[in-house]
């Protein structure tokens, strides 16, 4: 650690405004490893204390029904010290701290039964009796943990820090290492947070350029999930002229993108995305505004884990179609260009399941022949010749496979988007986003991502969500109540030959 007399010394001495913003981001984090040695050496005078000890003392108890409004708010240091000692944690120390917690700190279920009863016992009451007992009830059903994170998002980095610990949660969740009730309850709870601090009116949409910050271009690159960045170059062009890139950001997380979407303008709607992010190379033109009259959404990523299931994207689309619709107003079409993961795994599941039941209705027997024929493989090897080929993508190096499959690949991955369901909505989690955003399922496109990425995901298809503004709104109602896939008559045609050629 650098003295301090040394500290002021480098300061004075640097006059280049670039070397005095490298020197200082190095001297806060100097500074910033005094602060948390003296942070130490307050809160964790030895080894670290037991999780039991801190719980007990950062979670305090909480207050009665009648002493809810007038007990004041822990010390801020209780806050700052459960965030320090957490992320000092190993992995299973932090699954075994987060198990404790929900546990031994949710709700209080023998106090709950008992005013539960006495709301049943109270029925026959005055209005006001009733309203009061289930008020007590409600204050009851209140977590002892929920005050702890309340009083967390108070402090600076507070709400970054619950997001990440929400991640944590998810990952536990998911990886099945613990998904318990009471881990499931603050998982809920911490969720249900979240979504009221980043609420819509929370947050700021902001145009990256180029003339953005470093970081925050830095970061535009590193969180794209969709079609990585190559180079400076590349996301050069992806901020630029024919090219818009927005993002949300909030008050308590400074200088961090929480949903990114990446929108190419356009004269007509791209049927592939080599044209957007590996052909177009206008880094220095000036726009022409009588070439854009669509707006091409080919890229949205949500960038902390744990904001997963916060309705964030869906409303960062419809606010930036209004911000173009004021730059553009004669622009007319809105689409997706969208990604189709998973399809390559269904696929490959679907022909290992027909292969035990020795079916062969995937393809047409014409079409059967044609692949056995350019394998060289007999009728009864041809399933596993396929399978191989989807799963290595060398059929994409032959352009005679390529002609031969693109029929039963465009009617297998319509059925994938329009008829795989889970509980009655699209079983492909981007196609259940954009129709439940309320746009149509508009087309398939073929040899739309020939990247090895692409055709690894999707057999190298993608598809086009159109938003036609005036029927979104009764679109997304028929999706989430009827549970209607509103499509075109391309989506419908090859689903539907998709069925005759399956005999469903």
């Amino acid at each position: 650690m650098l003295p301090l007399h040394t500290i002021g010394t480098l300061r004075s001495g640097v006059r280049c405004s670039g070397h005095r913003k490298v020197l200082e981001k190095a001297l806060r984090n100097e500074t910033l490893g005094f602060r948390t040695v003296c942070f130490r050496s307050t809160f964790a005078p030895g080894p670290f204390r037991g999780m039991d000890e801190i719980l007990t003392r950062v979670v305090v108890p909480l207050p009665t029904y009648e002493t809810r409004e007038k007990v004041p708010p822990p010390p801020e240091s209780n806050s700052v010290e459960f965030m320090y000692f957490y992320r000092k944690l190993e992995k299973e120390e932090k699954s075994q701290l987060l198990a404790k917690l929900s546990q031994d700190f949710g709700v209080d279920h023998k106090g709950v039964s008992e005013l539960a009863g006495k709301l049943f016992d109270t029925q026959q009451r005055d209005l006001a009796t009733i309203l009061q007992v289930e008020d007590r009830l409600r204050y009851s059903l209140t977590p002892k943990y929920k005050q702890l994170l309340n009083h967390i998002s108070r402090v600076e980095g507070g709400v970054k820090f619950l997001v990440d610990l929400r991640a944590d949660l998810l990952e536990l969740i998911s990886s099945k290492a613990n998904d318990s009730p009471h881990i499931r309850d603050l998982n809920g709870t911490l969720k249900s947070l979240l979504s009221e601090w980043f609420s819509v009116g929370l947050l700021r949409l902001e145009r990256i350029t180029w003339q953005s910050p470093c970081e925050t271009l830095q970061k535009i690159s590193q969180y794209e999930a969709v079609h990585p960045v190559r180079n400076w170059t590349d996301i050069k062009r992806r901020v630029g002229p024919y090219r818009r890139c927005y993002a949300f950001t909030h008050a308590a997380m400074p200088g961090e993108p929480l949903v990114v979407l990446h929108v190419a303008l356009t004269e007509n709607i791209s049927n592939n995305i080599q044209s957007i992010v590996r052909e177009f190379a206008t880094v220095d033109s000036e726009e022409d505004v009588n070439k854009v009259s669509t707006a091409v959404f080919y890229s949205i990523s949500s960038t902390q884990a744990g904001l997963q299931g916060v309705e964030l994207g869906n409303v960062l689309i419809k606010r930036v179609v209004r911000e173009l619709q004021s730059e553009f107003p004669h622009m007319s079409q809105f689409s997706s260009l969208s990604p189709i993961p998973g399809f390559s795994s269904w696929l490959l599941g679907l022909l290992s399941q027909h292969r035990k039941e020795g079916r062969m209705e995937l393809l047409t027997e014409r079409e059967w022949r044609e692949v056995a024929d350019v394998t060289n493989t007999s009728s009864t090897n041809t399933l596993d010749a396929l399978r191989k080929l989807i799963s290595t993508g060398e059929w994409t190096r032959s352009e005679r496979l390529v002609h031969i499959l693109e029929p039963p690949l465009m009617r297998l991955c319509a059925w994938y988007l329009y008829g795989e369901k889970r509980r009655g909505y699209a079983l492909n989690p981007v196609a259940n986003f954009h129709l439940q955003n309320g746009a149509t399922m508009w087309r398939l496109n073929w040899h739309a991502d020939t990247s090895p990425r692409g055709v690894a995901n999707s057999c190298g298809i993608m598809v086009n969500y159109r938003y036609f503004l005036q029927d979104t709104v009764s679109n997304s109602a028929a999706y989430m109540h009827n549970k209607v896939i509103v499509a075109t008559e391309q989506v419908l045609g090859l689903v539907s030959q998709f069925q005759m050629n399956s005999k469903l």
